[in-house]
């Protein structure tokens, strides 16, 4: 869905203060950590149910975010996260095809390992005091073939439009899902260009090059309306 957001922010340089950002990113979003989380969570009855229907999200088993490579002066590659669970976000089933999905990310609430980048973030790279929201919305349904029993795993392609820093394009999402009692888990990714969406990577003195691309990370729950 999802937004949001998106690789870019990192670079948002060129402050002594890089040279204090090293630290162990956290793993790629993976199937496997989303149904842990939601099973940690305790979401889900348990109980046997139609996928039809609207589907909302529980935020406090989802977040989306960003994860892009750098170089910095003094120590060298470097990989920066960030992320958060403000996201409002919809899903509707139809039988076995996803018809609908809408998602909304609050850009603002975008946290990283460094409360400086998150900070810089507001008026360099994604700018997220001029651009404070994310979204992404499909645009043409997910034939599943078949609906998974409780358990089953799927993959598919999402196809919808990306709002990025006040940019629009078509994006290709590859998620990940699977039915965890009566949660939906989902899991996706997309490679994102900085330039597609007009974002410029901040430059300094301590930061020797930042990638041209990121990583859009989602990671939602869904659970029935």
């Amino acid at each position: 869905m999802v937004l949001g957001a998106l690789a870019i922010l990192v670079l948002v340089a060129g402050g002594g203060w890089y040279f204090f950002l090293r630290s162990d990113a956290p793993p790629p979003a993976s199937l496997e950590d989303a149904v842990a989380a939601v099973g940690s969570n305790g979401t889900g009855t348990g109980g046997s149910l139609s996928l039809d229907g609207e589907w909302t999200l529980d935020q406090a088993a989802s977040f989306a975010g960003y994860r892009i490579d750098e170089e910095l002066a003094g120590i060298g590659a470097a990989t920066a996260v960030g992320r958060t669970s403000r996201i409002d976000a919809s899903l509707e089933f139809n039988g076995t095809t996803v018809t609908a999905v809408e998602v909304t990310v609050d850009m603002t609430a975008l946290q990283s390992d460094r409360s400086q980048r998150d900070n810089a973030i507001r008026s360099r790279g994604l700018e997220t005091q001029a651009f404070p929201t994310a979204g992404f919305t499909l645009t043409e349904p997910i034939d599943l073939g078949a609906v998974p029993g409780p358990g089953g795993t799927f993959t598919a392609t999402a196809v919808g439009d990306l709002t990025l820093h006040g940019v629009t394009r078509s994006v290709s999402l590859d998620l990940e899902a699977s039915l965890v009692e009566d949660t939906v888990v989902v899991v996706g990714s997309t490679e994102i260009v900085l330039t597609d969406y007009d974002i410029e990577a901040p430059t300094g003195f301590s930061v020797l090059g930042i990638a041209d691309t990121g990583m859009l990370e989602l990671q939602l729950a869904f659970v029935p309306a």
